[in-house]
């Protein structure tokens, strides 16, 4: 079985849908909310200057999704599978954002749920990387029984190196959580 980084997938929740060009303004419309983007390293991505160079690198990551709330059909937010690593059996979660109308309500556990189920099927490890100051998505991940493993900086397209932290959910611990 191969690995298809651009699935569509859904539950009762939320569906994940490949990211599409034409998707820039609805998704937009979500990130140029500054809340979001309060505690992450890159405080500047609700611009739209700054918010087309992070698309622009999502559609190129050919592992981008938009989400959308199953009831509604909102827009949620956003997140991709990255550095697929065959070898080591290993994929990275992230580049994740939700709007603040879904915070709370189980959005991000069901996105991220979702994510690892599928990718558990391929890989052995999923990695996170989260921003040192971004204590939200540090909560969130450790709630998910993620570790951390260690901290790099990142430079991601485009922008400036920051420091991170990164996160590995192993499939072992993933599949046998309580």
């Amino acid at each position: 079985m191969n690995f298809d980084l651009q699935p569509t997938l859904e539950n009762d929740l939320i569906s994940l849908v490949p990211l599409k060009a034409e998707d820039f303004e609805k998704l937009f419309t979500v990130a140029s909310d500054p809340l979001i983007w309060e505690q992450h390293p890159n405080k500047d991505r609700y611009k739209r200057d700054v918010f087309e160079n992070f698309f622009k690198g999502a559609m190129e990551s050919k592992g981008a999704f938009i989400v959308y709330d199953k009831e509604t059909s909102d827009v949620v937010g956003s997140s991709r599978y990255y550095e697929f690593d065959e070898e080591n059996s290993s994929v990275a979660v992230g580049y994740t954002f939700i709007g603040r109308d879904f915070w709370g309500k189980g959005h991000n556990a069901s996105l991220k749920k979702l994510m690892l189920d599928y990718a558990f099927q391929f890989v052995d490890k999923v990695i996170l990387h989260i921003g040192a100051t971004n204590f939200r998505s540090q909560k969130a991940t450790e709630k998910l029984g993620a570790i951390k493993v260690s901290e790099i900086e990142v430079a991601y397209y485009g922008e400036a190196v920051k420091w991170n932290f990164v996160y590995q959910i192993d499939k072992d611990k993933w599949e046998n959580r309580g």
